[in-house]
């Protein structure tokens, strides 16, 4: 079986605040089948070359999917979201093994009930919803990584990369991480996106929706107890389970329309099926992250190492259009102004949605202390399937 991966993750002081567009760019080199294919089209086909070789490269493609394979676009399509789905399961773990329900499903820590009642707060059965939620992302990624394989196409494998250390207080595993859920900037713009009936990301990208929670746009901010210590801050706690409140519909909305931009580029209808069936999950966990997010009490709180402040405002007396209640995509202009509102997901433009998501991913702080071979192996993946082409 093929998978992608990096053998080493060093040097991850160096890259942890270095931008992603400036992250390793000279290292990201050509795959050498893919050099030698073009040597061989240069060499054999003289004159015009460029273009027969395009169409026999075209038509061998599809006469691959017909036969059972998946072309290397729609490898590409699915193999960028096994990879994000293995960042969320390692992510959300970390929550349950915190504050959700540990079992055979999702095995990890033993819980941590300062934090477990912090997040109760916002809703009894959060423990049970947050259990659910990373279930359905490890079947993802084991779901995806396995059909490819089963096409014999390369699979994800990130295990390299588990090198960060997650939280040491009571309940964790203390197992090392993918994701660090420590030095978050969450852009909770999400709130008011999809509250607004006039603006639409895919048709007014200058727009700037307002934040549900400013001041988590600054600093960072951790979302789980580091350790022990900052458990004997009460007003503290409740402020960490608050900012895991609204981390979670952050990253959901950005599966919410990754799947349906990436399914526009599928060459194979199955293909397309797995990414329309995989991505309403997502719709579902926003939705229902959403509405719990509104829950979050007010208040103002320190963090007692860092000294960053967060400020969670009173969500039922933000303006009628703001109300933590409104949870159904407000309609929208969509397409065209020319064409009657309508209540969809946003935004879905497909051009550089997957080079977008690991911006977002990398701006949020979650991959705070990774190496540099991880993020050479995560835009490798992004500029692939954003390349994908839907063809046939």
């Amino acid at each position: 079986m093929k998978t992608i991966s990096e053998p080493t993750a060093n040097d991850s002081s160096k890259s942890e605040n270095r931008p992603l567009e400036d992250n390793l760019e000279k290292r990201v080199k050509p795959r050498k089948s893919f050099i030698s294919r073009r040597l061989f089209l240069r060499n054999s086909l003289a004159v015009g070359a460029g273009t027969l070789g395009a169409g026999v490269l075209g038509g061998s493609r599809i006469a691959e999917a017909s036969r059972g394979g998946l072309t290397p676009g729609d490898a590409a399509l699915l193999r960028f979201p096994a990879a994000l789905e293995l960042l969320e399961a390692d992510f959300w773990i970390q929550y349950n093994e915190l504050g959700g329900v540990q079992d055979a499903e999702v095995p990890g820590g033993t819980g941590n009930q300062d934090y477990t009642e912090a997040i109760e707060v916002l809703d009894e059965d959060m423990p049970i919803y947050i259990h659910d939620n990373t279930d359905d992302e490890i079947t993802h990624h084991r779901f995806l990584n396995a059909y490819l394989a089963s096409k014999g196409a390369a699979t994800v494998n990130l295990n390299p990369f588990r090198t960060l250390p997650g939280s040491s207080a009571t309940g964790s595993s203390g197992k090392r991480r993918l994701t660090n859920l420590t030095q978050l900037t969450l852009d909770t713009s999400w709130w008011t996106r999809y509250r607004s009936s006039a603006h639409n990301p895919d048709l007014d990208p200058d727009f700037i929706f307002a934040q549900a929670v400013p001041t988590l746009a600054v600093g960072q901010h951790t979302a789980i107890p580091r350790t022990d210590a900052d458990l004997n801050h009460p007003k503290f706690v409740q402020a960490m389970a608050n900012t895991a409140a609204f981390h979670f519909p952050t990253i959901e909305q950005g599966g919410n329309s990754l799947y349906p931009s990436m399914a526009q580029r599928a060459s194979s209808v199955e293909v397309l099926r797995i990414l329309i069936s995989i991505g309403p999950t997502e719709t579902m966990h926003f939705q229902t992250w959403s509405d719990k997010a509104g829950n979050a009490p007010q208040l103002t709180a320190v963090d007692p190492v860092t000294g960053v402040s967060v400020t969670f405002p009173d969500l039922d007396n933000v303006g009628e259009d703001l109300q933590k209640s409104l949870i159904m995509p407000e309609p929208c202009p969509f397409l065209s102004r020319n064409l009657p509102p309508c209540s969809i997901i946003r935004p879905t433009k497909t051009k550089g949605v997957a080079m977008g998501a690991l911006k977002f991913l990398t701006d949020m702080g979650l991959f705070i202390g990774q190496s540099p071979a991880f993020f050479a192996l995560m835009k490798r993946l992004a500029q692939a399937a954003d390349a994908a082409q839907r063809e046939g």
